[in-house]
């Protein structure tokens, strides 16, 4: 029998829940920035700091889909990762979460506009990390 914590999240309620995560995104990733900036005199581009910036976008992702099931803005938004055997999301379901967010991403949105043509509302991260994102509605007094 499937209750409320089984809907499947909607395009805009993710939309929101990422709209939180980028604001805090850029804020941890500023937090790295300032004080590369203070201590290499203005220069901050090229591969290193690139690859340190893309290893804290996974590190921030990684940690709370692995530790809590949903990040930040997922919370506010009351979303939440399940697996399909209703088990702890594993460390390779998250990196196969992540890229899947990371090729929506460089394919200007395509991975989440499919969410709306699945018939289970799943985006690319959801088909390839086998989890999805589920909508738990307020309970009720």
């Amino acid at each position: 029998m499937e209750g409320p914590a089984t809907v499947p999240a909607g395009l805009l309620r993710r939309l929101g829940a990422m709209v939180y995560d980028t604001i805090l995104v850029i804020a941890l990733m500023a937090f790295t920035l300032i004080p590369i900036v203070a201590i290499s005199n203005g220069y901050v581009y090229g591969a290193p700091v690139q690859t340190l910036l893309l290893l804290e976008l996974y590190g921030f992702f990684a940690y709370f889909w692995f530790t809590r099931r949903q990040t930040l803005g997922m919370l506010a938004w009351r979303l939440t990762i399940q697996t399909h055997n209703h088990k702890p999301i594993t460390l390779n379901q998250v990196t196969l979460r992540w890229v899947g967010a990371l090729a929506s991403f460089l394919c200007l949105g395509l991975g989440y506009i499919w969410l709306l043509f699945d018939q289970q509302s799943r985006s690319w991260s959801d088909l390839l990390s086998s989890t999805r994102v589920v909508y738990q509605p307020k309970r009720p007094a």
